[in-house]
């Protein structure tokens, strides 16, 4: 069997601490590696420009994380990889999982998403607490409102069957872009499976940047996007990735 082609991608915002052991590790896994530079005024940039070993695509401005995924999703459509993995830089995420999540990325699953929740790993973190009771709440109301039985709705490690990217239209850009995906997902009826990863925060002080560091604004805000994007679903879903 001939193995598909898979991309690895990392948003990257900032992170001129963890980005050169990261792109070390991921390259262990992974030969074709795409890093979004979202605009890094920290030197990210001056090292990621030092390597000849990932692909880069730079945003002239910061513009948030869920841009930073969508230029990923752009750039394995346009190059016609069959799996892309996306993975976190701030080392919060194991690249050793990676062969994992392609290997979970059958050709009937378009979706394979990382659980922090799924199960206990020795060292686990504890969460800071707002963002433990955050992403449940949020996590129960995708699970109602969209059936789906998912157990973390805010994870970044995941895996994607390329041709089921043609179902988003992501207009989200920052952190609340999962919500928009699983809205859109859900309604393309792709199929969806979780993995269990381990729960690592090595800086709980990081920041969501600006009023969203306040947990009621956030969760109100994840609550409004939720509702935009039901209301902004097409009539017909796209049907592309079955």
């Amino acid at each position: 069997m001939i193995p598909p082609r898979v991309l690895t991608a990392l948003p990257v915002y900032n992170e001129v601490a963890y980005v050169n052991g990261v792109l070390d590790e991921v390259l262990r896994y992974c030969r074709d590696v795409l890093v979004v530079d979202d605009g890094s005024t920290d030197g990210t940039s001056a090292l990621l420009d030092a390597r000849n070993d990932v692909r880069i695509v730079r945003h002239e401005r910061n513009q948030g994380y869920g841009a930073g995924l969508r230029s990923a999703f752009d750039y394995a459509t346009r190059l016609e990889y069959e799996i892309l993995v996306t993975i976190d830089c701030d080392g919060q995420h194991q690249p050793r999982r990676i062969p994992e999540f392609v290997a979970a990325c059958t050709p009937d699953v378009d979706i394979v998403s990382g659980s922090r929740y799924l199960q206990v790993f020795d060292g686990d973190s504890a969460p800071p607490a707002d963002r433990r009771k955050i992403n449940a709440q949020i996590t129960d109301q995708i699970n109602r409102r969209l059936g789906l039985e998912l157990t973390d709705a805010f994870c970044g490690f995941k895996a994607y069957r390329v041709a089921a990217l043609e179902c988003f239209d992501i207009r989200e850009t920052g952190y609340a872009m999962p919500l928009e995906l699983w809205v859109q997902a859900a309604h393309a009826q792709l199929r969806i499976v979780e993995l269990p990863v381990p729960l690592i925060y090595l800086d709980e002080k990081r920041s969501f940047g600006g009023s969203l560091d306040d947990a009621q604004t956030r969760l109100r805000y994840y609550h409004e996007v939720i509702d935009r994007c039901l209301a902004a679903l097409p009539a017909q879903p796209c049907g592309k990735g079955r």
